[in-house]
Order: C-alpha cells, then structure tokens, then sequence
C-alpha cells in the first residue's frame, strides 16, 4: 500500500485535531477562508501583466484535458542580459487539493513585482519562473489529486509512466499537467526547482468536503526541503535547507528536519530485517526530480501551513543565489559540480551564469561515461585528478602504475617527460579508480568546457606548478587555474575552454605544492612504558 504522507504528512491526524480548539467547539460556522475562483485567478494574471509589463510576461503553457489553462509566469529585470542570471522555477504540484502550495505563490508572485530591495536585486540577477496552478482541474473543480486519467501530477503516476533509462514520461497525453511542466524544464533547464505543497482538501471523503473551504485555523505541520515519501525531493546540500529553514525561524515558523528530528538512520533493502529502526522516507522519482535528472537542477519541496511562512522560505531560498554560496568563485546557487571522486570534482565551465548552465547541463548529461581516478594514497605536497571522458582514454587508466605510463605514453597531447617525472618522483603505489557507470553510448566531444576541482587542506599552501597532461598551466579564470579559500579549504579550479576541451578526451591534473604550515601523524607510548620495555 502506498503511503500517502508525501506531501500532507499525514494531515487527517493533524488536521483532524484543530477542531479540538474550544473556540471551534463553540461555534459551528468557523471563518472561511476565500476559495479563488478560475475568474478571479485569469483576471488577477491580467491584472499583473498590464500592471508590470516590463518585469513580467505571462504565457499559457498548457491545458488540462478539460481545457482550463496552465500558466507560466516569467519575472525579471529586462534591462540586465539574461546571460547574467540564474534561472528558479516554483510550481506546486499538489496545488489542487494542497490549496496553501498555491496561494503562497500568489503571496510570492506579489512580493516579486513589489519594490522591496530584495525582490529588486533578485529580479536582477535571476530568471523566476513561476507556475501557481499545475493542476487546474483540481484547484478549481474536484479538490483532489488525480486528473480525469487518474494521474497524480506530482508524482506523475508512478514507475510505470517514467522511461527513467531515457529520461521520457511516457504519459503525456493523460497528463498534460505534467507535460506542460516537463516542457518548461526542459525549455530553461533552471538551476533550482523549488516546488510548494500544504493544507488541503484531500483528505476529506468527498460526503465531507461541503462547501469545499477551508477554515481559519485549520493548519499542517510545515517541513521544509524533502517529502516523507521521497527523501530525494531536497537539496543535496544540508546548508541550504538550513538557510532556508533559519529564514522561516527568523519569522517565527519552524519546520522539521526529517531524519535529524526523528533521530534515525536511512533505510534502504538490506535494512529490512531492522526497519523499525530506520527512517521511513525512501527514495522515489517524481515530476519535479526530472530536472535533476536531466539537468543537474537542485530540487526543494516545502510543506506550508501558513502562507506567511512559505513566503518567508521562498526568499531565504532565493537570497541564496544572490550570493556567494560558501565563499564560492562566483555568486549563485551551487550546482556546478557534476561528478566527485574523494573531493575531487569535474565542474561547469564558464563566465556567466548561463554559459556555466550550458556546460553544466552537458557534462552532467554525459558524466556517467567518466572514468576518474587519482594516485594513492594521497601525499602531502601533491594532489592529483584524471578524468577520462571516452571509453578508449579510460583504458589507460590503470591501477598498475607501470601500465598506467605505459599506456598514456603513445598519446601525443601528453608531456611525457614531465608527467612521468612526476608520478615517479612520488611515494603513491597504485591509481585508485572510479570506473565508468555507462559504457554503451557514443562519445560526444565538450563542447562548452569543462572545469576540475581539487582541494588542498591547508590555508596557506605555495604552489610549485600545476600542469594539464605534464603541461604547465598559468593562472587564468578561462584558461588555466585559479585559488581561493572557501571551507577550510585551499580550493583549486581548472577551467579548460571548449576549443581545448573539444579535442582532448584525457584530463591530466597534477598539483605541486608546498604546505603552509608542517603537520606530524603518529603516536609514541609515554616515556615510561618505553623505558619499562627496556628493562
């Protein structure tokens, strides 16, 4: 049976317990709270769009099989080049029954054409792409989750309708409510997909739904970043459902932290003989982890009670990609790095946000077929990150060091004598190695750069040389390397163009350095155990 805590976290107990309330016992005919009307809703977008002509277009997307229309809402500032600006889609899957979702981003969607410093500056620097109503047919007529082919477009029906090996919803035609937002994601590739659920109606046996109205008081408990049913719908990173989580706290609403609140690990197949113990969530694709699938774009899901605190979350989310992630190279949202191997990284590549989207997309499209591999074990004073990105580079990487050299010295985009120099001047026995997952596509060329990542853990280390196969490169921002502190870290970033990167398909990096300070590892017995011993 399928558990249905996704995105109402149970709310027939939550919900279910307000009336408890006595000033609900007292009085049986509670506050309504306003039910938009389908007129209402057209007339607001066309309000908006004569009101802001400049910062807002609005276009119909698509429409349910019963012709009501799915709107995207386009929000920014057109006198900044869209080359500059990260891209945010916000949608609310749920947004039928699960009302609250919905009127957040109308709440949203008016912070976002007010005058606030903060909406302005975003608008500046980002593309917000806004969906309120995914689901038409729901919000305004049957106030539950499945559509009239009984598709549920949040989760877009389940395994059956996701190709997930070619990445293709199989459905389209019953579900035009998701084929309009795989559409928009697959137009803009955005760098976030946040998407808004909350209190609702669907929980209600339909002899019980009434009027069809909420009533004042009647609430949820708010989580923010993930689903119970699917733990994949967070960011990747912890920090930025924190950040997100302290900017609803600094305006009095808290949320949960899932696993870190219930004080319980992960589950997963071979945890099934102890599966009371584990977190129940699991892991489950749905509509909005498309985009991460395909595009590498960092997905949020939010649960709201109150549409002053899902506001609240939206703009700690958003005040995210106006700066610096983490001491980052560049302000914006952190989905640069595509593929990791013991801290090392293969990176997006570019001077813009959305050259580095163009490359970040491809080469997360294509990392699957990367072969990395370092030497070890790791040594003070260098560091080292090879990344094959075709299957016929991948075969010289050997864990034999002697087959590794031997293999590499009949390419001619090699220093042979400075990169053998190298390996052989160095204390490390063997190439650990990450294989390639998939081995059967054809090879393209990249076409848009690529970055590598490495870190060193010293403050203040002194670089010796940093060389591409045996190549020494300069310091360059494009074409080259670049340092910088961020994380306790000594970050190292190579940017190889895409004229470089379009004819190699081996990438050498090899890092000299001296450390900044000495570090010592061992132990020695007290003097007396030592002096006992040698009685």
């Amino acid at each position: 049976m399928r558990i249905r805590i996704a995105a109402s976290l149970i709310l027939a107990v939550f919900w279910f317990g307000v009336p408890a309330c006595p000033s609900f016992a007292a009085d049986a005919n509670p506050e309504r709270v306003h039910r938009i009307t389908l007129k209402e809703y057209e007339a607001t977008l066309k309000f908006w769009a004569h009101k802001h002509v400049e910062t807002l277009k609005v276009d119909r997307v698509g429409e349910s099989a019963e012709g009501l229309g799915i709107h995207l809402l386009k929000v920014t500032d057109p006198s900044v080049d869209d080359e500059l600006k990260q891209v945010v889609l916000v949608t609310s899957l749920h947004g039928g029954p699960e009302r609250s979702g919905t009127t957040t981003i109308m709440h949203f969607m008016e912070w976002l054409l007010g005058h606030s410093e903060q909406a302005r500056v975003t608008c500046r620097k980002q593309i917000i792409l806004v969906m309120p109503i995914n689901h038409p047919e729901a919000f305004f007529r049957t106030d539950r989750f499945l559509n009239s082919s009984k598709i549920d477009p949040y989760t877009g029906g389940g395994p059956d309708h996701w190709n997930l090996k070619k990445l293709e919803y199989k459905s389209k035609d019953k579900a035009p409510e998701v084929k309009a937002v795989l559409d928009v994601v697959d137009r803009w590739q955005p760098d976030v997909h946040a998407d808004m659920h909350g209190t609702g109606l669907q929980e209600y046996p339909l002899e019980k739904l009434g009027d069809r109205t909420r009533y004042q008081g009647q609430i949820m408990f708010e989580v923010t970043g993930s689903a119970y049913s699917n733990y994949a719908l967070r960011p990747w990173d912890w920090r930025i459902t924190e950040a997100i989580i302290n900017a609803g706290v600094e305006s009095g609403f808290p949320s949960d932290r899932f696993e870190a609140d219930g004080q319980r690990s992960f589950h997963g197949p071979v945890m099934n003989p102890i599966a009371d113990r584990t977190w129940r969530g699991q892991s489950n694709f749905y509509t909005a982890q498309y985009g991460y699938a395909k595009y590498h774009t960092m997905v949020s899901a939010f649960e709201v009670g109150w549409e002053q605190s899902g506001l609240a979350r939206l703009r700690g989310l958003l005040e995210i990609g106006n700066h610096r992630w983490q001491q980052e190279r560049y302000e914006g949202y952190p989905v640069d790095r595509v593929k990791a191997f013991i801290g090392h990284y293969v990176t997006s590549y570019g001077a813009t946000p959305a050259a580095r989207r163009r490359s970040r997309v491809k080469l997360w499209q294509k990392q699957g077929q990367f072969t990395q591999a370092v030497l070890y074990p790791q040594t003070d004073g260098r560091d080292t990150y090879f990344v094959a990105t075709s299957p016929t580079a991948a075969t010289a990487l050997h864990k034999d060091l002697d087959q590794f050299l031997a293999a590499v010295s009949s390419r001619d985009d090699v220093d042979h004598n400075a990169f053998q120099k190298f390996v052989r001047s160095g204390p490390e026995v063997l190439l650990a190695v990450d294989k390639a997952r998939i081995t059967d596509k054809p090879t393209e060329a990249i076409k848009h750069g690529i970055g590598l990542r490495l870190r060193l853990p010293y403050q203040n280390p002194t670089f010796n040389a940093v060389r591409l196969n045996g190549h020494i490169l300069k310091r360059n921002p494009l074409d080259g390397w670049q340092s910088w502190r961020a994380n306790g870290f000594t970050q190292v970033q190579i940017n190889i163009p895409p004229k470089r990167a379009a004819t190699q398909d081996l990438f050498m990096i090899s890092c000299e350095y001296t450390p900044g300070e000495v570090r010592r590892i061992g132990w020695t017995p007290p003097q007396e155990v030592l002096d006992k011993l040698q009685e």
